[in-house]
């Protein structure tokens, strides 16, 4: 699939983070996508989530050429542990970018959990033996 998306005048840039399972997460379904970005389409909100290595921008289903915020600069390599919050600039391009920003991170986080249960691990699974310890 392939989208182009314009970006308007940046109106805001904010430092905010997530929840380091959302992000982890997100790179997880990222990485694993043949182009190497996924698309989470977030029917709550009417918004489709473009996961690139460097940002998630985020479309207003109503406005689809049009960005309306984008997630950038994410400060994952300053967290000490995986279940960390991780930084990460918050660009607004539209005046509904500040309001939807409120709800972006849970809603985020549902809809890829809801991806990630739909989509099977591929590659090859081993099992392994644990052998009880000698006495």
């Amino acid at each position: 699939m392939q989208i182009t998306v314009h970006r308007a005048q940046e109106l805001a840039r904010v430092r905010r983070a997530i929840a380091g399972s959302t992000y982890n997460l997100a790179r997880v379904l990222q990485q694993r996508s043949s182009h190497g970005v996924a698309f989470v389409p977030i029917r709550s909100m009417q918004v489709l989530a473009v996961l690139g290595a460097d940002e998630f921008v985020f479309v207003d289903g109503m406005q689809r050429a049009w960005a309306m915020l984008a997630w950038d600069r994410f400060g994952s390599a300053e967290r000490d542990s995986l279940s960390q919050p991780v930084a990460f600039d918050c660009v607004a391009y539209t005046p509904q970018a500040t309001l939807a920003m409120q709800r972006l991170p849970r809603e985020l986080h549902l809809a890829l959990l809801g991806l990630a249960a739909r989509r099977p691990q591929a590659g090859p699974a081993q099992v392994l033996g644990f052998r009880p310890a000698p006495r």
